[in-house]
């Protein structure tokens, strides 16, 4: 148990750097004399390095061995807080936060899967990769709070000092690490593989995270990406034939659970993500919440994940992972449906808790059995390979989340200006230059109490387009869930099922 902890807390701060910057980033902003597009374009960064390696590491732990990869992300990672946590202007940030964390979060984030598949089994294993996914998600969910606690009482700073603590703990107790063997040689490294599956996964991943800046340049980037990424498929599997060793084994994808499980891990950490960052927008720009009652509103969400993502092991030895999945998607559904309802300018905290809470608790089941069930009929030789492809999909959806959620909330403000024209200005309802004015006011407003202090017809038509760009985001997720729920019927629970 003492080694689980240890990958969960490599695990946890990973994810927890994805978000509790986001709150973080005007004191940044003020303390290295920069702006916000370029704190921005660090994270982004951060996001892509991690994704772009995931492939490469997975390879590498069969080269060099998981323990002594690991350590050596751990390692990268631990000097990344560090740097970061000292830094003096915005290029040592990004040498600390993006290039070292980057890699080392690369690094580490299949390994842990990977060490855990390895180390336990049956219940063992279901119990220990629920924890591992419920650790990764309630990091994400608590960054804001933890954000907002450390930067209005402490520092930014404190944050990336508090990861480079967890590190050193890693390596006083990295002897409860257990020991694999190395399983291949340096020879067997894919070079080629390796150099296109990177530029296939770095244009898939700026398209992404430039989906709310150039559409155009974005949507190309992501179908350039993609036929790189089918190339990088093809090369795999000429190469396989060929007998020498490739850096992915395309072959594994033809299990139905690893490649629906994959999908379906994608799909979920993106719908967690993007309602993670509109609901994290409306709280702060909205109701004005400072960045400590933002995390203290998002906490129910927590609470519920954590519940449920610890009592779904325990469950799944009477019913099975396919079933209680399949709850979670329809319990997620609900809390997107009680949601939809609820964002206006004058919903309070107490307002938003319960949805948050019945979202959680319907996630939590979701995430926590959803690696077990993705490598359940997969080899002890395949399994590296394998929870590299899980977790590449988990990080490609935590990339996704938030690029396609801000095109979410743009269309949905953009059906809230049409809906609000025509109740509360019906004479202008087809005058385009009228829309775009409400456009443009409603971008610029600094704050909501500058909407109070107008009349009540620009109250009334702020108001529409607040509740319908919200409504909007929850009808998305919860259509996300929906689409989950479909994928849900397609596993296969034969080898793990309970008697």
């Amino acid at each position: 148990m003492d080694s689980l902890l240890l990958v969960c807390f490599a695990s946890f701060i990973i994810a927890l750097d994805t978000t509790f910057m986001n709150v973080s980033i005007s004191s940044v902003v003020a303390d290295l004399n920069t702006d916000v597009s370029t704190i921005q374009s660090i994270s982004s960064f951060y996001t892509l390095i991690t994704a772009a390696f995931m492939l490469l590491s997975t390879k590498l732990q069969d080269i060099v061995g998981k323990k002594k990869l690991f350590l050596i992300g751990a390692a990268l990672y631990g000097v990344g807080t560090l740097t970061a946590a000292l830094s003096q202007n915005t290029l040592m940030l990004f040498a600390g936060w993006a290039v070292l964390e980057g890699l080392g979060g690369a690094l580490m984030t299949p390994i842990a899967v990977s060490i855990i598949s390895g180390t336990y089994h049956g219940d063992k294993r279901t119990f220990a990769l629920a924890i591992e996914s419920a650790l990764v998600a309630i990091a994400a969910a608590i960054g804001p709070l933890f954000g907002g606690v450390v930067t209005t009482y402490f520092t930014w700073r404190l944050g990336f000092a508090v990861e480079f603590v967890i590190v050193l703990i890693i390596f006083a107790l990295q002897s409860k690490i257990p020991y694999f063997e190395a399983t291949g040689s340096k020879s067997e490294l894919d070079i080629t593989g390796a150099i296109v599956s990177f530029v296939g996964l770095v244009l898939f991943v700026i398209g992404i995270l430039m989906l709310t800046d150039d559409t155009t340049f974005s949507i190309s980037a992501m179908i350039v990406g993609l036929i790189v990424l089918a190339v990088f498929a093809l090369f795999e599997i000429k190469r396989k034939r060929k007998g020498n060793v490739p850096l992915l084994d395309v072959e594994l994808l033809k299990d139905r659970n690893l490649r629906v499980g994959t999908a379906i891990r994608l799909l979920v950490n993106l719908a967690m993500g993007g309602t993670l960052f509109a609901v994290s927008v409306y709280l702060q720009s909205v109701l004005a919440l400072s960045a400590f009652n933002t995390g203290l509103t998002l906490l129910p969400m927590t609470l519920g994940l954590l519940l449920f993502a610890v009592a779904a092991p325990r469950l799944s030895a009477k019913l099975n992972h396919k079933l209680l999945m399949s709850i979670g998607c329809i319990v997620t559904i609900i809390g997107c449906l009680i949601l939809s309802k609820q964002f206006t300018m004058d919903t309070t905290m107490l307002d938003l808790m319960p949805g948050m809470f019945v979202l959680g608790a319907g996630l939590g089941f979701v995430m926590a059995l959803g690696v077990d069930i993705a490598l359940s009929n997969i080899s002890e030789e395949g399994q590296n390979n394998a929870s590299g492809i899980v977790t590449t999909g988990q990080t490609l959806g935590q990339s996704m989340g938030t690029a396609i959620i801000g095109v979410i909330l743009i269309l949905g403000a953009i059906g809230g200006i049409n809906d609000a024209v025509d109740t509360y200005a019906p004479e202008y309802s087809s005058d385009d230059a009228y829309h775009q004015g409400v456009y443009d006011y409603f971008q610029s407003i600094g704050s909501i109490n500058d909407v109070k202090a107008e009349n009540s017809t620009v109250q009334s038509i702020v108001n529409t387009i607040v509740k319908d760009s919200m409504e909007f985001v929850m009808y998305v997720t919860a259509a996300l869930m929906a689409a989950i729920f479909v994928l849900t019927l397609r596993l296969t629970d034969k080898k793990i099922k309970k008697p």
